[in-house]
């Protein structure tokens, strides 16, 4: 049987620093206790709720800045009043109340992560309506969720028009003002730790989205797990800044960054005015604010590293750059260490999804260019393995498989849906990812969706494989591999590629590129050129929409709208 990951401390984790951190009475002592109904490895000094969190966290940073949003800046007191006078506010004129739910459609702004919390503190649960969303969407979310209330910006409301629903709405701009203004109270009422406090819609790359349910103990957990592994480092704290750039209606917007800086103090920069990211408003802002952290996507990455005015900014401030939303190719990450050395030691690229809070694996310097799709270990209280896909039985080492984990993060399951949450959990709660990968040399290596194997004549092809050896090309800026039907192999191999500005590489090329490196049946038998790539709000590709006519554009339309 394969082995089963779980944290590995680093060499810093001195038995000295252990002792101060995971002794019996220390502020990170772990004990197995009875949650969600399995044993799991759990915190014992843990904030009963979220609003605990909010409360101590915005008291201990007072005087920090927590959220700038263009010329305004909003302090971790002021926002834990916001909060109050919001909540106070939504329970006054909608009667929100514990279990409500409270649906959010906005770009990213500040006003978002104040509602945000305000429904949080209520014991209310926020639901994240993807702001990519067309009106039908955006009605089937609603649907799906029954809010009591929509709370929207002006473009998502218009979307709306027309639609049938008696559900409340709200504009955001015009409620901002009366309702965060006042002197109230953060509510005192009871909630427990395993009410939801927010439903998040899945991906959707395929299919309809899911909405995952997400508990105050799922946030709680991993906030003390990722705090767990950077206090092991023995490192001393320092201030930190983070251009806030993922979206609030996705996990890592939201959960891993919002809600978890009020534990870290971090600063959060958003993009003024709300709307489209741009690799010029990430630099400048970096450079405005000392930022130093960066959370990207791969193709964020890539249009940073060649933006026409990189060198003209001064990042001197950036320490560390985080990677998530698909895999990163090692090319691209040696492009972000050369491009910025002072950050190379602070690359970390990482897995993890919606239905578990953002816990999954991380690999950071140097081990992350161990091989391509290096991602690592869990952090502490988390557990991974990889099995048989469909099953509970664990592959060997070096064998690929289905990737789960398990841990206090992970998701109570989907919204109104018993069989795909009965599909997504084992009876003990170990979450099936549906993401390919092996374990080696005590690391996770992805090898790309369950759903992307292309099978070509009884061979298993993994995509993953053909899409690092093309970015590899000099003249190839993006690149995809999809599984096309054949009457004879069963499936054929295609790659859809962009060029890089001003590059000449034809099909052929292209062929004998991956030729040179990888097995005859895993070259492209077919080579598709288009401008862009369509990609979803986490950095995955749409593969969906490649069965579009070939040609067709996916320009600025399809660029990230937070």
């Amino acid at each position: 049987m394969g082995a089963t990951l779980r944290w590995v401390p680093p060499p810093t984790f001195t038995p000295e620093l252990s002792r101060a951190l995971i002794a019996p009475r220390q502020p990170f002592e772990l004990e197995q206790q009875t949650a969600t109904g399995v044993r799991h490895e759990v915190f014992v000094r843990r904030h009963p709720h979220l609003r605990a969190l909010l409360e101590e966290g915005c008291a201990r940073h007072a005087a920090r800045p927590y959220l700038v949003h263009g010329d305004r800046i909003v302090t971790f007191a002021e926002a834990a009043q916001l909060v109050a006078n919001a909540a106070a506010s939504l329970k006054a004129e909608h009667g929100i109340e514990r279990g409500d739910r409270v649906a959010i459609a906005s770009a990213n702004r500040y006003e978002y992560v104040i509602l945000a919390w305000a429904v949080i503190v209520l014991g209310a649960v926020i639901v994240g309506l993807n702001g990519w969303w067309t009106g039908s969407e955006l009605a089937y979310g609603i649907s799906l969720t029954t809010p009591k209330l929509l709370i929207g910006d002006r473009p998502r409301l218009d979307r709306l028009e027309g639609m049938d629903g008696d559900i409340p709405r709200r504009d955001l701009d015009e409620i901002a003002g009366s309702w965060f203004s006042g002197t109230a109270s953060l509510p005192d009422h009871e909630i427990d730790e395993d009410d939801p406090f927010v439903v998040l819609f899945t991906s959707g790359t395929t299919g309809r989205p899911k909405g995952a349910v997400l508990t105050h103990r799922n946030n709680i957990h991993w906030v003390q797990s990722i705090a767990l592994r950077t206090a092991a480092t023995g490192a001393p704290p320092k201030e930190t800044c983070e251009i806030a750039a993922l979206p609030l209606f996705h996990i890592s917007g939201l959960n891993c960054q919002a809600i978890s800086s009020v534990s870290t103090g971090t600063k959060l920069v958003y993009m003024p005015p709300p709307g489209r990211w741009a690799p010029e408003h990430q630099l400048e802002l970096t450079e405005r604010h000392r930022v130093t952290t960066w959370r990207l996507v791969p193709t964020q990455a890539w249009r940073l590293l060649e933006c026409r005015d990189v060198g003209r900014y001064d990042l001197s401030s950036l320490r560390s750059i985080v990677g998530g939303g698909s895999l990163w190719s090692i090319q691209l990450l040696e492009r972000l260490g050369k491009q910025w050395p002072q950050a190379r030691p602070g690359l970390m690229v990482g897995l993890g999804m919606t239905e578990t809070n953002g816990t999954g694996a991380t690999a950071a310097m140097p081990g992350l260019l161990d091989g391509p799709g290096c991602v690592g270990t869990p952090p502490p209280a988390a557990e991974l393995r990889v099995c048989i896909p469909g099953t509970d039985v664990q592959v060997q080492d070096d064998r690929v498989g289905e990737v789960q984990i398990r841990s206090a993060s992970v998701f109570v399951g989907y919204l109104g849906d018993l069989a795909a949450t009965a599909a997504a959990l084992s009876h003990d709660r170990w979450y099936r990812t549906g993401d390919f990968g092996r374990v080696r040399d005590g690391a996770l290596f992805l090898e790309g969706r369950r759903t992307d194997l292309i099978i070509r004549g009884g061979e298993n092809i993994y995509p993953q494989e053909i899409e690092d050896r093309l970015l590899e090309h000099p003249d190839i800026g993006d690149a995809v591999v999809v599984g096309v039907p054949d009457r004879v192999l069963g499936q054929e191999v295609k790659a859809v590629v962009v060029r890089r500005s001003g590059a000449a590489v034809d099909g052929e090329e292209i062929r004998t590129w991956v030729a040179t490196r990888l097995a005859p049946f895993k070259v492209p038998v077919f080579v598709e050129f288009r401008d862009s790539l369509p990609r979803n709000a986490t950095g995955k590709v749409m593969k969906h929409m490649l069965d579009t006519p070939s040609g067709v554009s996916f320009g600025e339309d399809q660029q990230p709208i937070y």
